[in-house]
């Protein structure tokens, strides 16, 4: 098989429940979104057109000199085979801003808002790696910036709220550079733990820590009345994908069919 994987699939969904993590990326069934607050958005929009084309060390002492030249651009990989896994992958998915160094390399940088902790910057880290892999090893005609030398976060955190004037007020606090070092070896390591992960069965729930397998739970134990009277109490796994299936009623009567059909012709017997 070869998987797409999202930078951001790669540290807020695999950290938080591998069991919608292979659902998501191997069946396609994904959990249901969550809309951003509107704010942040707002802010890493306009924090990403301020920024655009001012020199490195004119807001960021921390980084080279340099100049951020590319901001919010799709990335794809080619399809990428590690040593030790079955299928193949894809990295698809779209970086904040990019500086081009005085020395030739490239930056990529990553607006947040909030507090910075070692947690957070560990998982951003897979999602800035996941960036420099695919602009490094682009698929075709998708964006190439080679070598990448400078990995991080750039974090506000609002500490303080001003009135400036009727109906105005601004926010202020301390922008602050989080430099994430690249390591490619841990990141391919994470990878391949990945790949796996996803080439093998379909892991258990854990309703104990993921919401939505708790609600897929409490779902399941509902009883569910077909037309023809019939009750349905256990909804059984592939044969073919090990995915979820669904009821459904065909020439011959009622069969089990994969949830990913076309993609998977799996089916059991009702």
């Amino acid at each position: 098989m070869e998987y797409k994987l999202s930078p951001s699939d790669l540290t807020f969904l695999y950290d938080g429940c591998k069991h919608c993590f292979v659902l998501k990326v191997k069946h396609g069934i994904s959990q249901p979104s969550i809309p951003i607050p509107g704010i942040f958005s707002i802010i890493a929009s306009l924090q990403k057109d301020y920024y655009s084309d001012m020199r490195t060390e004119d807001f960021c002492p921390e980084l080279p000199p340099g100049v951020v030249t590319h901001g919010e651009k799709w990335v794809r990989s080619k399809p990428i085979n590690l040593e030790g896994c079955e299928s193949t992958f894809y990295i698809n998915g779209r970086f904040d801003v990019v500086a081009t160094l005085d020395d030739g390399s490239y930056g990529i940088l990553d607006f947040k808002t909030g507090n910075p902790n070692e947690e957070k910057t560990k998982m951003y880290s897979r999602q800035l790696h996941a960036y420099a892999l695919a602009l490094e090893n682009p698929e075709g005609e998708a964006l190439q910036l080679t070598p990448i030398s400078k990995l991080g976060l750039l974090y506000f955190t609002p500490d303080t709220c001003e009135h400036t004037s009727a109906n105005q007020q601004i926010l202020k606090g301390d922008l602050s550079w989080i430099e994430v070092k690249r390591d490619d070896t841990s990141f391919n390591n994470f990878l391949r733990d990945a790949i796996q992960l996803l080439d093998g069965p379909l892991p258990p729930s854990e309703p104990d820590s993921c919401n939505w397998c708790a609600y897929k739970e409490k779902i399941g134990k509902i009883s569910d009345l077909t037309e023809e009277g019939k009750t349905v109490t256990e909804i059984p796994k592939c044969p073919s994908c090990g995915g979820p299936m669904r009821l459904r009623t065909g020439k011959y009567g009622e069969f089990w069919s994969c949830l990913k059909f076309p993609d998977c012709k799996g089916t059991r017997n009702h």
